[in-house]
């Protein structure tokens, strides 16, 4: 059984730690080869998570939400070999607040269907953005 939605402790802990300033959301999702609809309808996991990606959209980037950074996949170098993911990207959000927003929005919450049918395994992951540092081993402070 994949993970794919926040267990209710989890996202009370998220909303929490309501700090000052923008979160950046580290996305790993790994599809469905079909999507698990409870309704029965067919769609693959890829055409259900790209209804996701419209349907959620607008109220994604009404609420000043932003994609930084997207990648393709290619090679577990140091990790468990079994793990693949379909879509990776960073999404900013500029505040824990409209990130519960979204998740809260009639449109979202009909549009997250789509998603749930689609993923079969996922990771989000939040962080802080730091500024970068010169090397490796330097984490701003």
């Amino acid at each position: 059984m994949g993970h794919i939605d926040p267990t209710k402790e989890i996202f009370a802990q998220f909303r929490e730690n309501d700090r000052p300033g923008s979160i950046h959301m580290l996305n790993l999702v790994r599809l469905r080869k079909e999507a698990a609809y409870p309704d029965g309808r067919k769609a693959s996991g890829a055409e259900a998570y790209a209804a996701y990606g419209r349907e959620s959209g607008p109220v994604f980037e009404r609420l000043g939400g932003r994609i930084v950074w997207q990648g393709k996949f290619e090679l577990m170098l140091i990790g468990p070999q079994e793990e693949r993911w379909d879509h990776c990207f960073i999404a900013e959000y500029p505040s824990v607040a409209a990130f519960v927003e979204m998740i809260r929005d009639p449109v979202y919450r009909e549009a997250v269907k789509h998603r749930q049918a689609a993923v079969e395994d996922s990771r989000l992951i939040r962080h802080a953005v730091l500024p970068v540092g010169k090397n490796f081993g330097e984490i701003p402070i």
